[in-house]
């Protein structure tokens, strides 16, 4: 679709009342999303980019029926290696703070798994994903029936130490969310690729994952901004129950 260009200023809208302040100021953002999005390219080349990881070992894993709605037995053991489904493809185990120290499921994470869920078939057809709690098995199954998690494997991490050793569970049981990307070398040796927290620095305790949820993307689109809006686990029936 073609925009047109008035007095250099590129034209999101062909609204004939934006008002000359608006428009310099819109252009002066458009300059900004250009400049970040090839900032964005630069960090994603980068990421590619990393040398070899760490080797990792065949971690064991629990896990109950296909079909979440199944029921919670049988539980079989499963191996990270188990976790590639063909030659070439990453694995990406998102880490939920459930389990152990972590009594209840984190809402964040829930927000950032609904997404990954909805999205599942497509991400399928280049990669694998798989979700990592502490919690047992049907516990784990049963916050993922009462999100609708029909696509996506649940595993427990059972009392490996697989959390521990990427970082998002400490000696005490204490969670934290984490993403963690793996890679299998031809001769089938697992290497730890890439993680990220929430946390990216000591100043900084809660973006590190933003990118994983369009959810605050599509605030940062509106005036009023993200703010200091958390995520719950019981708005969503609530929303339901209203509109029924």
């Amino acid at each position: 679709m073609a925009h047109q260009t008035t007095h250099d200023i590129y034209r999101q809208t062909n609204l004939p009342n934006e008002s000359e302040e608006y428009l310099t100021k819109r252009e002066e953002l458009r300059l900004a999303e250009i400049e970040l999005m090839h900032q964005r390219e630069r960090v994603a080349d980068l990421r590619r980019h990393l040398p070899a990881g760490a080797i990792v070992q065949d971690y064991v894993f629990e896990e109950g029926p296909a079909d979440v709605d199944a029921g919670d037995a049988p539980i079989r053991t499963v191996r990270l290696s188990e976790l590639f489904t063909g030659a070439d493809r990453s694995l990406v185990v998102y880490h939920l703070m459930y389990g152990k120290k972590q009594t209840s499921p984190c809402p964040m994470c829930t927000l950032w798994i609904d997404g990954l869920n909805g999205v599942a078939h497509h991400l399928a057809q280049n990669v694998d994903v798989a979700i990592v709690a502490a919690a047992d098995p049907p516990v784990l199954r049963k916050h993922g029936r009462t999100r609708g998690w029909d696509k996506l494997r649940l595993l427990s991490s059972g009392t490996s130490t697989f959390k521990y050793d990427l970082g998002s569970e400490d000696r005490e049981g204490n969670q934290d969310s984490t993403v963690s990307v793996f890679t299998r070398d031809r001769d089938g040796t697992l290497r730890h690729f890439y993680s990220a927290h929430p946390s990216m620095a000591n100043d900084i305790k809660e973006r590190g994952l933003d990118l994983l949820t369009p959810v605050y993307n599509i605030l940062d689109l509106i005036p009023q901004g993200r703010g200091d809006w958390y995520a719950e686990l019981g708005y969503g029936t609530k929303v339901h129950a209203a509109r029924r």
